[in-house]
């Protein structure tokens, strides 16, 4: 970090424009952003201004456990095994990484991806980008809705067509929720993660797949068999998630921070242990889903009915692999997991669609377009 005796007349982090405005000075707050509806950090310094940060970190990993990666976990635990776990795991670290910088972004800025965009591109570009970015949302809800509407045919035998629908309905009821508050909807979204993180982590202790076959498939890289290379892309492409970066940079913002160097640093702290822990959750529920599709997938004591279903294995097939739990009323708990995982994530997808369209659209008030000059590197 560089030395905090600078002269007064050297810029700190931004020079904007507008309500958003930056005074020199390690002392003098950096960005004035008042919002009546932001959760204010206390000033003191302690460990336990991490309660206030924890939250964002959720909505954002839930799109890394949609129905979408539930089926790409699945077929690669009854193809191959374990032998894909490795590619979790550099998703994973990837996804920490990128989404650390989306919070950074939005804490040191002030402003979330989408407004930068707006103010950096010329027209014809932020148009484009602005299109690209609303198809990678659309992209993820398919595969989200989709999953929804099969847990809701396995749940009450609703048909799929009016399943997207309802869906699509309890969404935006959901999404009413900000209304009373940004916390309702994190407290809301943490639950289902962790109703996901139950159901199949209890069915893990059941299958009981072997340890070191799994610590192998995690740290030895390796493609074996034919179609491994293409289950792994999916892999891969399931794990990506564009829109999670206008997402991030955007919720880091519901928090009203001290708006000096050691407030902003302490901030990115927090978010970035926060999205840790919620990506680590996020990262043993794939490991679990593609521990448990292949432990009971290569028993030896598999029906010809759970050996046909293994090697076509889709959301609709997935349900005898939480057998060994609750026996008949197994469908039932998968189909649970998969209404969390589906609803969750059509919820935060819808959010993130909410803010990729303030891009073009939010054009801001006395200035805030002009292009900003940031140095992040300050901190």
């Amino acid at each position: 970090m560089s030395s905090l005796g600078q002269t007064a007349s050297q810029p700190q982090f931004i020079t904007s424009h507008g309500n958003r405005t930056v005074s020199n000075g390690p002392n003098v707050p950096l960005i004035d952003n008042i919002d009546a509806e932001q959760i204010i950090v206390p000033e003191r310094k302690s460990w336990k201004n991490l309660f206030a940060y924890i939250g964002p970190g959720f909505l954002v990993s839930i799109a890394y456990i949609d129905p979408g990666n539930f089926e790409t976990d699945l077929q690669s635990g009854a193809q191959y095994k374990y032998e894909l776990l490795w590619i979790i795991l550099v998703a994973s670290c990837a996804a920490l990484i990128i989404q650390s910088l989306a919070a950074k972004l939005g804490v040191v800025t002030g402003k979330h991806l989408a407004e930068h965009c707006r103010a950096e591109y010329p027209k014809v570009p932020n148009f484009i980008l602005w299109i690209l970015a609303e198809l990678a949302v659309v992209a993820c809800d398919i595969p989200e809705v989709i999953g929804t509407a099969f847990a809701l045919n396995m749940l009450f035998r609703i048909p799929i067509w009016c399943g997207v629908l309802i869906t699509g309905l309890s969404t935006l009821m959901l999404l009413l929720l900000q209304q009373y508050g940004i916390r309702k909807l994190e407290l809301l979204i943490a639950f289902l993660v962790f109703t996901m993180a139950s159901c199949f982590f209890v069915e893990l202790g059941y299958a009981k797949p072997s340890s070191s076959e799994v610590l192998k498939g995690l740290f030895i890289p390796q493609l074996k068999g034919n179609g491994a290379t293409g289950l792994a892309i999916s892999l891969l492409g399931a794990m990506v998630m564009p829109h999670n970066l206008f997402l991030h940079s955007a919720l880091v913002l519901s928090r009203k921070i001290p708006r000096s160097i050691h407030g902003l640093k302490e901030a990115y702290w927090f978010y970035t242990v926060e999205s840790a822990f919620a990506l680590s959750v996020a990262f043993l529920i794939n490991i679990s889903v593609i521990s448990v599709s292949g432990a009971v997938c290569s028993s030896e004591n598999l029906s010809p009915e759970d050996q046909r279903n293994c090697e076509d294995l889709d959301l609709n097939k997935a349900s005898f692999l939480l057998r060994h739990v609750l026996g008949k009323w197994s469908s039932k708990l998968f189909a649970i997991a998969l209404l969390a995982s589906g609803q969750s994530s059509t919820i935060t997808g819808t959010y993130a669609g909410q803010y990729v369209m303030q891009g073009p659209c939010h054009l801001g008030e006395n200035g805030a377009d002009a292009p900003q000059s940031i140095r992040i590197s300050e901190l």
